[in-house]
């Protein structure tokens, strides 16, 4: 059985024990978090899909970690002027692990 949720303007495909990053969210660490915004859910025989989210279904999440993401570089430079900028961002993320699809 999976499910396609919407975080944070981003959809996923998670199924149950599945851990993945998803953009900060303001829990904390070890509590649970329920995310109602559900597009579809399928297992074997059959496949819902809403308009544009599922009445009644969410999937639960436990919080397992605050982290931030890999330096991303932004560098610009014009060519025989003298210019140059060097910028960097770390995008703050949040790991948790996918408990159960009802």
């Amino acid at each position: 059985m999976f499910a396609l949720v919407d975080i944070a303007g981003i959809q996923y495909k998670v199924q149950e024990k599945d851990k993945i990053f998803v953009p900060k969210l303001n829990v904390e660490v070890g509590k649970k978090v329920m995310l109602s915004k559900v597009l579809l859910i399928s297992d074997k025989s059959k496949t819902q899909i809403g308009q544009p989210y599922l009445e009644g279904k969410n999937v639960s999440a436990k919080v397992l970690e605050h982290t931030k993401d890999e330096k991303v570089i932004v560098f610009k430079k014009k060519r025989r002027k003298g210019y140059q900028k060097l910028r960097g961002h770390r995008q703050l993320l949040t790991k948790i692990e996918i408990e159960k699809i009802k």
